[in-house]
């Protein structure tokens, strides 16, 4: 229990200790101190007490201050009455702690003075509700923008993603506000249009979360991360494999918004192809060179760590040999293909497995948006007909949501039949347990997941799901 000691004058005073005394989760005990009636709220509270006289008289507030207070706030409507009140309360007590509202930019040095400038307060509020400006805790922890709450826009790349599919390095999604309806998070959790999140945070990266959200669709391998990443193991590759596996990392990097492109280089050899890939090097295209580590695991590590990665580009050998590596990092994986990147015509989307594919649909949208691709959802589903309709019903909503058309494929017979020899495809693949369990038994199943390599020859995109 604490006594603090209010001296309070005028209407936004009287606001303000109607607002104290609502509050009834507080056992303070309050000495109030006013001196014209209409300062006084009409209805008081047991734990207040209310003294009538003028505080820049030093004889009569020298009486209250002989009281051990824990703080004091002062809140009038004059200047030379805080001027005074403050002058009166220093030298009665020169440790006790001092809230004063300052209406009027008073210069007071003074380590124990706490300075609430109402111009600022006021401004600072009018501004958190203009559109497209980042509304920070100010009177929660630092107030330095660690907190932050930011609402998701309909076009933004964050909505229909789940929580778990989000990179949440140096920031956290602590809650969610939807309908006016607290909802805490869980890694399952859906966002959706106009959804407030609550974020917190490191503030630098918050402000770069905040205009990452904000933005429309085409950000993509945001939220993931913001840039490319490419690893050359030219002990496993010959040089053909090298070159087409970095054009299609330098054609990607030009198509879609990636912020940098990694090129990295393990057990290097003197070839053409090595001297190609060193003179890529430039701001936007960083060539690293790994001449110690010969194995490609721990390097992919160690940089996923260090590096704010949001797509990696392989090869089919590559992912085959890594794929558990590569599952780990919960970071989309873009397989190259055999026919060349600038064949990609059109996106692929296998469904036998509804609510994976409603998962990944906010990335389909956008990277068919940023490579230009027409979208054809093949929906095979033989024993469940209503879950293959809501599956075509939520991808026509987004593409009346994001601007772009969908044909929606009821298929009879297994779509890979008629797939597997296009050359013009990049397939959108859920990236989860089937993936990496597939066997030599999976040929008899009717799971398009678990066929994925069906489409081996194909580009595919495999997007990481919720845990």
């Amino acid at each position: 229990m604490k006594k603090i000691l209010i001296i309070a004058d005028g209407i936004l005073a009287k606001h303000f200790l109607e607002r104290v005394m609502t509050n009834t989760s507080s056992d303070n005990l309050y000495d109030v101190v006013t001196y014209r009636d209409k300062t006084v709220p009409s209805k008081k509270s047991e734990n207040f007490i209310f003294y009538n006289f003028d505080p820049t008289s030093f004889e009569k507030l020298s009486v209250l201050l002989n009281r051990n207070y824990y703080q004091i706030m002062v809140v009038v409507s004059k200047k030379i009455d805080a001027i005074g009140t403050y002058q009166n309360i220093r030298t009665l007590n020169k440790d006790v702690q001092i809230i004063l509202l300052d209406r009027w930019e008073l210069e007071i040095e003074d380590n124990r003075l706490e300075n609430i400038g109402s111009r600022d307060v006021l401004s600072s509020r009018f501004v958190d509700f203009l559109p497209d400006m980042p509304v920070i805790a100010q009177n929660v922890g630092l107030g330095a923008g660690e907190i932050m709450e930011i609402r998701v826009p309909i076009g933004s790349s964050y909505v229909y993603r789940h929580l778990a599919s989000i990179a949440q390095k140096k920031w956290k999604i602590s809650a969610i506000y939807r309908a006016n309806r607290l909802i805490l998070p869980r890694p399952t959790l859906m966002i959706q249009p106009n959804d407030v999140l609550l974020a917190i945070g490191d503030p630098t990266v918050l402000e770069s979360v905040y205009r990452s959200i904000k933005q429309d669709l085409g950000q993509f391998p945001s939220p993931f991360g913001n840039s490319i990443y490419c690893l050359v193991d030219m002990l496993k590759m010959n040089n053909r494999e090298i070159d087409k596996l970095v054009n299609d990392a330098l054609l990607l990097h030009a198509k879609i918004s990636s912020m940098k492109l990694y090129i990295k280089v393990i057990n290097p050899t003197y070839s053409n192809s090595f001297e190609k890939i060193k003179s890529y090097n430039n701001k936007h295209i960083r060539i690293e060179v790994d001449y110690y580590n010969k194995k490609a695991s721990p390097v992919l590590k160690e940089d996923l760590e260090k590096k704010d990665i949001g797509l990696i580009v392989v090869s089919s050998q590559f992912f085959i040999d890594n794929i558990v590596h590569l599952y780990n990092a919960r970071l989309p994986i873009f397989k190259v293909g055999s026919w060349g990147f600038a064949s990609l015509k059109e996106g692929v989307v296998l469904s036998s497995n509804s609510e994976d594919i409603e998962k990944e649909s906010a990335v389909i949208f956008d990277v068919s948006s940023q490579l230009d691709l027409d979208i054809k959802l093949y929906n095979f589903n033989p024993d469940n007909l209503n879950e293959k309709n809501a599956l075509a019903e939520h991808f026509d909503n987004l593409a009346k949501l994001f601007g772009k058309s969908v044909e929606v494929i009821t298929a009879k017979r297994n779509p890979l039949l008629k797939l597997r020899n296009r050359d013009d495809i990049l397939q959108f693949v859920p990236f989860n347990k089937k993936i990496i369990e597939s066997n030599m038994f999976s040929i008899f199943s009717t799971d398009m997941e678990r066929l994925y390599f069906k489409l081996s020859n194909s580009y595919q995109l495999f997007i990481p799901m919720s845990v």
